[in-house]
């Protein structure tokens, strides 16, 4: 029986052969639909969630720095300040790189951890160590917050594809463990603690 003779590919259905190998390799497993939906709301609300705690901040920190008497927390807490206005407009980055309105969802843990804050001051007499001290303690709970917000949606964006955004969160993910770390050497070496008698 006679062997039919091979025949050679065409350039273009070599191309075409080559393009099918690669995206088989390349493809991943496509999700649900419905999953890959509802990751997404739970990212952009997540957003939005942030948009407003730090629009808030913008408000309530002025408050904190009036409060504060010294020197040093005054300093952090102005710089916290310009940089808190810089994660304001980062995120509104990150809402035009999603191509989604810049909207803002009230954020209950920001707006409790904030009037915390406020009943620090009024609890406290002005100028005090002690009223320094719960100024230093409250923005450390809002920055612990804010760094496990900016930590849980950087590792979405990261699982969603959106590496570019996931670098902009992590960027101010580290400013915010930066001040949280300038609050915590403040009060180890800025505020006086009278040696306590303890009496049996």
């Amino acid at each position: 029986m006679a062997k039919v003779p091979k025949t050679k590919k065409t350039q273009s259905e070599k191309d075409l052969s080559s393009k099918k190998s690669k995206k088989e390799t390349s493809e991943k497993p496509s999700m649900d639909s419905n999953a890959d939906d509802s990751l997404n709301e739970l990212f952009v609300d997540g957003i939005k969630d942030l948009y407003w705690a730090e629009n808030h901040l913008v408000k309530a920190i002025p408050k904190m720095i009036r409060s504060a008497s010294n020197p040093a927390l005054v300093a952090a807490l102005t710089e916290h300040l310009e940089a808190t206005k810089t994660h304001v407009a980062r995120l509104e980055e990150v809402f035009r790189l999603l191509d989604e309105k810049i909207k803002a969802k009230k954020c209950d843990a920001m707006e409790g951890l904030s009037k915390e804050g406020e009943g620090v001051i009024e609890d406290t007499d002005a100028g005090s160590d002690a009223r320094n001290l719960g100024i230093i303690m409250a923005s450390q709970k809002v920055e612990h917050y804010e760094m496990s917000a900016y930590t849980g949606l950087s590792n979405l964006a990261t699982k969603l594809g959106l590496n570019n955004i996931s670098e902009i969160l992590n960027q101010t993910l580290a400013e915010e463990q930066e001040a949280d770390n300038k609050l915590a050497a403040i009060a180890d070496t800025e505020i006086s603690y009278p040696n306590m008698q303890v009496t049996s």
